[in-house]
């Protein structure tokens, strides 16, 4: 089920999902199929659309959910998907990037380690959105040394 403003039961398959006004009515039908696919989700905000609010407001809480292990994979949604990625990668532990393609999605996972999805609310429509997301999520971390390798070398950066 839905939990108002970050509130996340420890459970598996945990999603955060945050949008601004640019992403509210994607991340609306986001959170409905996530829903209906048995995903637990917590919901960042914005919960009213504001066109007046900021990304930042409401990717950075996602952003440390994320990092701090209360949710799985986190989805972050703002106009172009630009803003939502550059806020979500200054937060140590997250590794956020604007998605696409369905390739993209789930090599940004299984070769480093994504753990961010981001997405453009006025880019694309539900339906690729939906492809990307399932991706995303089904993806899984790769072990092979020259992936934990690069992955290393990325985090050393955060220290």
């Amino acid at each position: 089920m839905s939990n108002p403003q970050g509130q996340v039961p420890r459970t598996a398959d945990r999603v955060g999902i945050a949008a601004d006004h640019g992403g509210f009515e994607l991340k609306r039908e986001l959170v409905r199929r996530l829903l209906d696919g048995g995903h637990v989700v917590a919901d960042f905000g914005n919960l009213l659309p504001d066109p007046q609010d900021d990304y930042p407001d409401f990717v950075i809480p996602l952003a440390r959910a994320v990092a701090a292990g209360k949710v799985d994979r986190g989805l972050a949604i703002c106009g172009s998907g630009v803003g939502a990625a550059i806020t979500l990668n200054k937060v140590a532990g997250v590794r956020a990037s604007l998605v696409m393609d369905t390739f993209s999605a789930r090599q940004g996972v299984e070769d480093d380690a994504m753990n961010v999805l981001c997405l453009g609310g006025r880019i694309i429509g539900p339906e690729l959105a939906w492809e990307l997301v399932q991706a995303f999520l089904a993806a899984e971390v790769s072990t092979a040394e020259r992936h934990l390798r690069r992955q290393a070398k990325v985090a050393s950066l955060e220290r």
